[in-house]
């Protein structure tokens, strides 16, 4: 009955916030509060709420001083030449947009932290999707399913963990994955180049300058463009593009809202490329940028939990930069809107969380799900492990997944003559699409900033990561790795 209830209890949460019946952080409250009364449970509703804030507090307190950081160091320049860098590639092409998100992701991601990765990744390409009036669930499902194969690095948390509950070296699983994973990542750049020649179909080309150019003559031409997506930040369905008497077409300088409400675009979309904004602190760039190589250093090196670690480069960033408290007042209330929401999801997520796992609805779908393999499939356990790593990556934390799961994938594969490092490596092909689950703290960092309905970022990322999982599978064994 369990079993039933979890996977309905789940089902209901995803239909719910896909249809937008429900905001995320209601689902993620209401919705395992009534399953918790559905089991028999309802009086220890509060003790699985505690539990699960309890775990999820100090990923809670990381994120809102990462948030509070990497806003700083945006603010003050620091990542303003590597936004010059991917711009100069991009040229406003929609194609090279994308694909330059991919890159951009794929880069930040050797932190090993998701985070730092969305918070850099839409900082520096949100202006440009906006302006261009570009797909945004275009930028939060490439950056997330980049993210997800990166994620797989030693020090990025799932490889670590397979190491520790599997007892084996997370070199042994990694450096022989290498491969495959380049072909995942590969595949990434693919699914960025075709979605970015979509793109481009559907708005055009333009040159960085006259993106940026500003309006100098009034609307002369409108010319209707075929939906997108239907996804947020799309342009809607008969969305308009103008062309300006000086010749740039698309969603750029000049945009209406229909032949007969022309006005001019609002120049604040490219804030983030003013080169002029108040928060520069030039003479400081090199302070900043060695404070930020120091910070990841620290934490690839573990030297600290990561939350000090963040609690105390905020603190350090905003002192420096910042000397006077009305400043550092203003600096922090420019970020409150993040932080408020993203901490907020997390907390309601550990009422999700909680429940799951307090009430043992996680413990039997996962024995049902192990018991559901076919005896003669014990050989074939690497293929299984990978298989099974999808969805329960999804539906699971990485921990529910890798110290409860995993040895009893690993034990069950040992009895055929399957090695535990084998059933490891398999293990984490499923991340490409865990990046984009809603029990990842991460994903609410990246659909907030960038302004899109987790329900538009789940409904159209979900094809695109499975389908980037099972090439890295494929390549994996067709590699013999697994």
């Amino acid at each position: 009955m369990l079993t039933i209830l979890g996977f309905v209890m789940i089902a209901t949460f995803l239909v719910l916030i896909m249809t937008k019946k429900m905001s995320p952080i209601a689902a993620l409250v209401l919705i395992p509060a009534l399953f918790c009364v559905l089991v028999g449970q309802g009086a220890k509703l509060g003790d699985y709420v505690i539990e699960g804030v309890g775990e999820l507090a100090p990923t809670a307190a990381m994120l809102m001083f990462a948030i509070v950081y990497f806003g700083v160091m945006i603010d003050v320049g620091l990542f303003d030449p590597i936004v010059r860098g991917i711009l100069r590639f991009c040229r406003a092409d929609p194609m090279r947009i994308v694909v330059g998100t991919a890159l951009l992701a794929a880069i930040v991601s050797l932190d090993g932290d998701g985070s730092t990765t969305f918070m850099i990744t839409v900082s520096a390409m949100y202006p440009l999707y906006k302006r261009l009036k570009m797909s945004l669930v275009v930028l939060t499902g490439v950056a997330a399913t980049a993210n997800g194969v990166m994620n797989t690095l030693p020090w990025g948390g799932p490889t670590a963990r397979a190491a520790t509950a599997l007892k084996v070296d997370a070199t042994d699983i990694f450096v022989p994955m290498i491969p495959a994973l380049a072909v995942g990542l590969l595949a990434v750049f693919v699914l960025a180049y075709v979605l970015g020649l979509r793109e481009r179909k559907r708005l055009g080309t333009l040159t960085l300058d006259e993106v940026l150019e500003p309006v100098a003559e009034p609307v002369t031409e409108t010319v209707l463009v075929e939906a997108g997506d239907g996804t947020a930040g799309g342009a809607g369905e008969g969305a308009g593009r103008t062309r300006t008497g000086g010749g740039a077409a698309g969603a750029g300088p000049s945009l209406d809202k229909g032949p007969d409400t022309q006005e001019p675009a609002d120049h604040d979309d490219f804030k983030g490329l003013d080169p002029d904004r108040s928060t520069l602190r030039p003479r400081l760039y090199w302070f900043n940028a060695g404070l930020t190589l120091a910070l990841l250093t620290a934490m690839i090196m573990q030297l600290m939990p990561i939350p000090v670690l963040f609690l105390l480069g905020a603190a350090l960033a905003l002192t420096v930069n910042f000397p006077s408290m009305k400043d550092q007042r203003a600096r922090i209330a420019a970020h409150a809107d993040n932080v408020l929401n993203v901490s907020g999801m997390v907390f309601a997520a550990a009422v999700f969380t909680g429940v799951l796992t307090g009430t043992g609805m996680v413990e039997h779908m996962a024995d049902w799900l192990v018991g559901a393999v076919p005896e003669g499939m014990g050989p074939q356990m690497g293929l299984v492990t990978g298989l099974l790593s999808l969805p329960l990556t999804y539906f699971m934390s990485n921990d529910g997944f890798y110290f409860g799961v995993l040895p009893v994938l690993a034990e069950a594969g040992a009895a055929h003559g399957v090695s535990p490092l084998e059933v490891a490596r398999a293990s984490i092909v499923g991340q490409p699409l865990h990046m984009s689950s809603p029990l990842v703290p991460a994903v609410y960092v990246l659909v907030g900033m960038a302004k899109v309905e987790f329900g538009d970022h789940t409904r159209f990322t979900v094809k695109w990561a499975v389908l980037t999982s099972l090439v890295v599978l494929a390549a994996a064994i067709l590699f013999g790795t697994i």
